[in-house]
Order: structure tokens, then C-alpha cells, then sequence
């Protein structure tokens, strides 16, 4: 096939590049400029799309001798993740912008530009792994495994998606590019959000969305302190309140819930954050709507057993034992419960939660 190999400067998307060549697939590297002013160098594992980044891709891709183009993303980049973001924090909402680069840019905006040069599919450094059935299933490395993050993405993207590292164990896939020559090799993994390399979220809003200040209120309804907008928190968080007093007795207190309407930041004890049930909204199925299924509400953790209920207004979940930190604005992802638990089902994303 002709295939289309999303380089982001990283070991992964290098080592993906070339087992696609390998594999006797005609391709070209591409590496996705998302942002308007780009850093010169990346700082250490926080961040990407760096001109570094796009240098160590290209010098990959002379490695791997393979065509390479640097895409212009940014405006779509900035219009379908990074505006949403800040919105859905203003909103009182924790989203995540890895599943929406996904969803939006990266088997969106990029496989559609791709099918129509005569592309055959993108291939990505992700870990997970297509079935022939064509679901999306869990990576080999389960430390590694990012099906949850894939798991908005629709049937007709999946079958435009290649993802040659899911049964591979990261430490084979970094001795894989030592051996190929390949500069990143040692290179660190990027985390955090890639368009906020310093790591300071709250600071990154706090230049976008104009200062709300309100109360913070303990369960039983006493201010326990204030804050300057609820887009300085999210669910589950215990650092950074800003609450001078202990509580009575003398427990670390957590964001428990947000309502930007009324300016209020809920807080409590760790228990209070357990979870029973969840409501979620615009589900996508890659296969039929489960009964009994494994849910997943972070990108590593937070899995559960659960029954699910699909009605005309979205996916009723009720979790056979009670997760934390579960924030409106997550995905949920669905799995097969058997065997093994790593087929996707399907996600949606949370629009409410109960205890």
C-alpha cells in the first residue's frame, strides 16, 4: 500500500516508519507543524512539534531513505483541540486533547488530505493493535497501551490506521532503532500536553479565560477558602487549592466537583470522590453496544467492570465497584470483558457522574 508515516521527531513514529517500509508498503514520512510558533528545542520530555522535532524526523527519514514533507496543521490544530480545550476547562469540564488530536487531526484532517494524494492508509507510532475483524485492541506492552486514547475514533478511521509497534514491548522497539541508526533512539518520550510544554496548565488557561473568582466549599457547605475561576482545578485534585486550614480532621482535602455558573469549587475527603455510576454522551461503537463490558476512564488506569444501559440520550454506565477522580469531559472507552479484556467496543464521553 502506500502508506502515509506520521513522524512526530520521536523513537516511536521512527521505528513505526520504517517497519512499514520493511514490510514493503511505499512510504512517505510527513511531519505535522502544529504550532504557529514553534519552540526551536524541545524541553527534555515535555512538549513536541519542536523544530528539533521536525529536524530529528527528517534525519530519520534520510535514514530510512523515504520521501518526507512537514505539513502545516496549525490553524486546524488550534481550531479543533487547543480552542476546545480551553472551553471545556472554562465549562467546568477536564478534557482530554490527545483523544482529540486523534479524533480531529491526526485520522481526520491528515488521513483526509492523505486519502486524497492517493494514500492508502497513515501509519502511527501508537501502541495498540487491528484485529483482521478491523477492532481496535489493546497493545502487547500494557505499560505502553494507547487504545484509549484511540478509542473515538470511528470504523472508516480505523481502517485508514496502521499501528506496526502494538505487539512490541518499548524497550525492543528503542533497541530496534539503535540498530537501525536511527538518532532518537535515547530520545525521551514526550508526556504531559504537548502544546504546553512548560507543564503549567493552570497558567496556560489563566492566559486564555478572564479570572471568575468564587468559593470553595467544604461537604457541609462552609467556605473553606477562595479562588480565582474554576478553570484552575480538576476533579480529583489534591495540590495546589489554596486552602490555608486543614480540615477538622486533619485530612488532605480534594477537588470533588466544579459548577462554573456559580463560581463554587467543591472539596473534601478522598472517599467522597468514589464513583458508582456515570452518564456519557455521543457514544461511537465499532461494534454492537455491550451489556456487561470493561470500562476505562483514564489513559492509564481507572478500569472497572460495569453494565451499560444505551438509551436515546446517550450511555448509562454502573460501575461494579466504585473508580476516583472520574471528571465530566473524560472518555469513557468500553472493552470486551472477555477474553482478556482488549477489544474496544466503543467510547463516549462523560457528561455526568454519581456515587
Amino acid at each position: 500500500m502506500r502508506v502515509l508515516a506520521a513522524m512526530s521527531g520521536g523513537v516511536d513514529s521512527a521505528v513505526a516508519a520504517a517497519r512499514l517500509r520493511d514490510a514493503g508498503h511505499d512510504v512517505t514520512g510527513v511531519h505535522l507543524a502544529l504550532s504557529a510558533k514553534p519552540a526551536t528545542m524541545r524541553e527534555g520530555a515535555r512538549g513536541c512539534c519542536s523544530v528539533e522535532d521536525s529536524r530529528d524526523a527528517r534525519r530519520c527519514a534520510d535514514v530510512l531513505d523515504i520521501p518526507f514533507y512537514v505539513w502545516d496543521m496549525a490553524a486546524r490544530f488550534r481550531d479543533d483541540v487547543v480552542e476546545p480545550f480551553v472551553a471545556e476547562y472554562a465549562a467546568g469540564r477536564t478534557p482530554n486533547p490527545c483523544l482529540r488530536c486523534n479524533e480531529k487531526i491526526k485520522f481526520s484532517a491528515v488521513l483526509d488530505r492523505a486519502r486524497a494524494l492517493g494514500f492508502d492508509a497513515v501509519g502511527t507510532g501508537h501502541y495498540a493493535r487491528l484485529g483482521g475483524d478491523g477492532l481496535l485492541r489493546r497493545a502487547a506492552d500494557p505499560d505502553k497501551d494507547q487504545s484509549y486514547v484511540l478509542g473515538v475514533l470511528r470504523p472508516d478511521q480505523l481502517a485508514g490506521a496502521l499501528f506496526p509497534l502494538g505487539a512490541s514491548p518499548k524497550s525492543e522497539v528503542r533497541a530496534e532503532a539503535a540498530e537501525r541508526g536511527l538518532v532518537v533512539a535515547e530520545k525521551p518520550d514526550s508526556h504531559d500536553i504537548c502544546f504546553i510544554p512548560s507543564g503549567d496548565t493552570r497558567a496556560f488557561l489563566g492566559e486564555r479565560i478572564e479570572e471568575a473568582p468564587g468559593e470553595m466549599v467544604d461537604p457541609s457547605g462552609e467556605v473553606v477558602g477562595h479562588h480565582r475561576g474554576v478553570h484552575g482545578f480538576t476533579v480529583g485534585q489534591r495540590h495546589g487549592l489554596g486552602i490555608s486550614r486543614p480540615a477538622p480532621d486533619g485530612r488532605p482535602r480534594y477537588v470533588l466537583g466544579l459548577e462554573p455558573v456559580g463560581r463554587t469549587v467543591r472539596v473534601g475527603p478522598a472517599e467522597a470522590l468514589d464513583v458508582t455510576a456515570l452518564h456519557a454522551t455521543d457514544p461511537v461503537w465499532l461494534a454492537d453496544a455491550p451489556t456487561d463490558c470493561v470500562v476505562q476512564v483514564r489513559a492509564h488506569g481507572g478500569l472497572a467492570t460495569a453494565t451499560v444501559r444505551v438509551g436515546d440520550d446517550g450511555v448509562d454506565v454502573v460501575l461494579d465497584e466504585p473508580l476516583r477522580g472520574v471528571a465530566p469531559g473524560q472518555a469513557v472507552v468500553f472493552y470486551r470483558p472477555e477474553p482478556g479484556g482488549d477489544v474496544v467496543l466503543g467510547s463516549a464521553t462523560i457528561a455526568s457522574t454519581s456515587r
